[in-house]
């Protein structure tokens, strides 16, 4: 290892310090850390990379005025992430979330009941359909709140299924919490054949992508 090796070494290693340090210090300005919802999956996904948020779930009544999943999941996160930021004093962040499973042109959410989890699960079963999640990223300041908006896609594929596994999984309790009536991280792994995308955002939250918006949205503060 000669010394323009360690020279370049030293330097990059002072940089990634410095890009640390300038990420915590960024983090400081955060007071609190709000998640406006009451998922537990969203929470642990959250705990994975460090960060511990206060739930304060939505209560505001969800409208959607677009059939485009894309639209819809953003339009509902940004619907929930806004209405909790309203009743938050500055300093507060606030992460809103929405996740919808799109197939053979329906947006399916959550089942009405286990017959709803039938035909939901039929419907998707030995073929390919798209997980949504639609994220709000609501910095509530001093002088007004700064708002980030995005959504991440996943492609999911599945295994046929008989008539006999369909229904057994539809009447358990496992789908009647979760968009598409399936859980990625649950009995119906047994299921998924593959997925082109974040494994996170199936299960409902893709917070890779969430903490680099996260980063970009102090970093564009910096620069105003």
């Amino acid at each position: 290892m000669g010394p323009a090796y360690l020279l370049f070494y030293t330097i990059m290693s002072k940089v990634a310090l410095s890009r640390h340090f300038t990420w915590r210090l960024e983090m400081n300005k955060i007071e609190r850390l709000v998640l406006a919802s009451a998922s537990p999956r969203r929470k642990e996904l959250l705990a994975q990379i460090g960060i511990a948020p206060e739930i304060v779930p939505s209560t505001i009544e969800e409208k959607i005025t677009t059939n485009v999943p894309e639209e819809a999941v953003m339009e509902l996160s940004r619907q929930k992430a806004e209405d909790v930021a309203s009743r938050q004093q500055p300093g507060t962040y606030v992460i809103g979330a929405d996740t919808v499973v799109a197939a053979g042109g329906e947006i399916l959410g959550k089942p009405d009941c286990h017959e709803d989890a039938y035909r939901m699960i039929a419907l998707i079963e030995g073929k390919t359909h798209q997980v949504y999640t639609g994220v709000t990223l609501v910095y509530c300041g001093g002088h007004g709140n700064k708002v980030r908006t995005f959504v991440e896609r996943t492609d999911v594929h599945l295994y046929p299924m008989s008539e006999g596994e369909i229904r057994t999984y539809a009447d358990s309790a496992d789908p009647m919490d979760k968009a598409g009536a399936y859980g990625i991280q649950g009995k119906f792994a047994a299921f998924i054949k593959g997925i082109d995308g974040d494994y996170n955002n199936v299960v409902g939250l893709p917070v890779g992508r969430v903490y680099q918006e996260m980063k970009l949205m102090f970093e564009q503060e910096d620069k105003e």
